[in-house]
């Protein structure tokens, strides 16, 4: 059997709450209801900020690379050398950029055929390799590789640090693990 539910009426003595107790009780809700609201829109907020940077480092690799490439091709030994991190004062690196500034120096403009990001999503603290195939002008394509760091976090903020670039590699094969 089924309880039953008794409704108070007026005049019994139960307590009942009044128009003013309902208009509360929405207030209350209703306020509840905008303080959610807001703090779903600042969560949205903070984490389109977080991923605005991490694509912006995907971003700032890309350039890296490009100015890598292009002071190369120009045989700008001093451009590459600031581009690369501590390459100036690592007697190793700075032979092989003048190497690589040498043997792939070529006058005119260059593209970039293909550009192959070391990460797609970087979230600090990862070391990877970019792979970038570019043409000078009037040339045959040329394919080199780049290992690159991704520092820090989307918090603080992204860093990207180049940190050597390989010799010429045959157009259809890997990165080496060691450059």
């Amino acid at each position: 059997m089924a309880a039953r539910r008794w409704r108070a009426r007026p005049g019994d003595g139960s307590p009942t709450p009044g128009i003013a107790g309902l208009r509360d009780d929405h207030r209350v809700r209703r306020r509840r209801t905008l303080l959610i609201v807001a703090a779903v829109v600042v969560l949205f907020l903070v984490l389109s900020a977080m991923l605005a940077r991490v694509y912006s480092s995907v971003s700032a690799e890309r350039s890296g690379v490009t100015a890598l490439i292009d002071a190369q091709a120009h045989g700008n030994q001093a451009a590459m050398i600031a581009d690369l991190y501590q390459c100036r004062s690592s007697a190793a690196c700075r032979a092989r950029v003048a190497q690589s500034a040498t043997n792939l120096r070529y006058p005119g403009s260059v593209s970039i055929l293909e550009l192959t990001v070391s990460s797609s999503f970087p979230l600090g603290g990862d070391v990877g390799v970019a792979r970038v195939a570019w043409e000078p002008q009037g040339h045959l394509p040329i394919t080199q590789c780049v290992r690159v760091r991704h520092a820090g976090n989307p918090l603080t903020g992204l860093k990207v640090e180049l940190l050597e670039i390989s010799r010429r590699i045959k157009t259809n094969a890997d990165c080496p693990k060691q450059f």
